[in-house]
This record gives structure tokens, sequence and C-alpha cells, in this order.
């Protein structure tokens, strides 16, 4: 395995943590998950706003923009039956002590994350049937590089008013060429920037209703 901290471009994030254990990145003021329910809202946006797990087979193609503290991946492995890959790109990895305070959150998933820390800092990790991949670094520089192509993507970076990068046109446009034939994206995002970035893309964009609070997320199928 590679060393995280050999190929990191950046600190480990500065974190502050709120009740119930949500921790929210100082760098961008905004949480890692919902305070509404963190493995809920990753069921509602990221599993069902891609059609997972139905559309599961042995080498299926997950990719993420924001692993943040592994919850997506987490999630993926609790529904996966049979052997998929997950490719996730991350700028500010947490350190091992850092994610243990994280999933604390989620006592259901204390075997898969502790496999995730035991594993840790490494570029590929094994999560029961999910073969995890990590790309260390700005995404504008290593997504363009990436040659995978994903058949679903988990759209997570942090809010596009406070992180406007991870959002910006040249990255959704990089989204977008890197997804199979019949991928599919889906974020908790509805800024109308983000849904007509990834149309240009060549996603077809929709809305459906957000989980908690927000009364819209995105979904979108690549013809």
């Amino acid at each position: 395995m590679g060393d995280l901290a050999k190929n990191a471009s950046g600190d480990q994030p500065q974190l502050e943590w709120r009740e119930g254990g949500v921790p929210v990145a100082t760098r961008f003021d905004d949480p890692y998950f919902s305070l509404q329910g963190g493995l809920a809202e990753t069921r509602h946006v990221f599993l069902a706003g891609n059609g997972l797990p139905d559309r599961l087979r042995p080498g299926f193609h997950v990719a993420e923009l924001g692993f943040g503290t592994g919850l997506n991946a987490l999630a993926l492995a609790s529904v996966a039956t049979c052997p998929v890959v997950m490719t996730s790109f991350e700028a500010y990895p947490m350190d091992r002590a850092q994610l243990e305070q994280a999933h604390a959150a989620f006592p259901q998933l204390a075997d898969l994350s502790a496999r995730l820390r035991a594993g840790w800092p490494g570029m590929r990790i094994q999560l029961g049937q999910v073969d995890l991949r990590l790309v260390i670094g700005d995404v504008a520089q290593t997504l363009p590089d990436w040659t995978g192509a994903a058949d679903a993507w988990f759209l997570d970076g942090f809010s596009p008013a406070k992180n406007p990068q991870m959002w910006a046109g040249e990255v959704m446009m990089q989204v977008g060429r890197h997804t199979a034939a019949g991928g599919s994206f889906a974020t908790y995002t509805a800024a109308g920037h983000v849904r007509r970035a990834l149309s240009e893309a060549g996603f077809q964009v929709a809305r459906q209703p957000g989980f908690g609070r927000k009364r819209h997320m995105s979904v979108g199928r690549m013809p």
C-alpha cells in the first residue's frame, strides 16, 4: 500500500466538533455530514440517488469527490454483495484519530470502520466487497490524470458556496469525461451553476427531493 502522507498535497483538516460527533472543517466552515443524520443522508442521496445497491454487479466502479470521513465508502460496503471498486478523491485526508472520533457517530458501521482505520493510511483498502482506492491531492490536477471510468459518482465536496473550486465547470467536465456510458451521479446540492455544469458535461440532469431540510438534490445519467 502507498502512504497517504507521501501523496497528500495539503495538510490534514482542522476540525471542530458539534453535538452528535459531527466534524466541521474550519477551512470551509462546513460539516462533513448532515446534522440531521449522516448515514441516513448518505443512503438517501448517494445510494438511492444512484440506484444502489440494485445496480451493483461484479466490477461496478463508484467514484467520489470528497472522501471526508469515509462514510460513503462504509455505507456502500454495508450493502455491496459482490466485488465492486470505489475510487475516492480527497485533498485533505483526516488522520486515524480524527477518523475514529467521526466514526463513533455510526456504531452500526463499527466493524467496517475499524477495517478502514486498520488500513489507514493506505492508498488501497479492502472494505468487505469494496476495493477502496484513495487519490490524494487537488482534484483539478488528479482527476484529469485518472484512467478510470465510473458507473456511479458520489459528488460530495463541501458546499459549492464555500468550496467553489471543487464544483468548477472544468472539474464537472472531467467528471463527465470519466463516466461510463449509462453511468450516473448523485449529489446533495441543487445549485443552479452545478446542475448547468453537469448538463454541459453530458449528463441528463434532474432534481429530486433532498434530505432533511434540503428541499432538492441533483441526480443525472450519462446517455
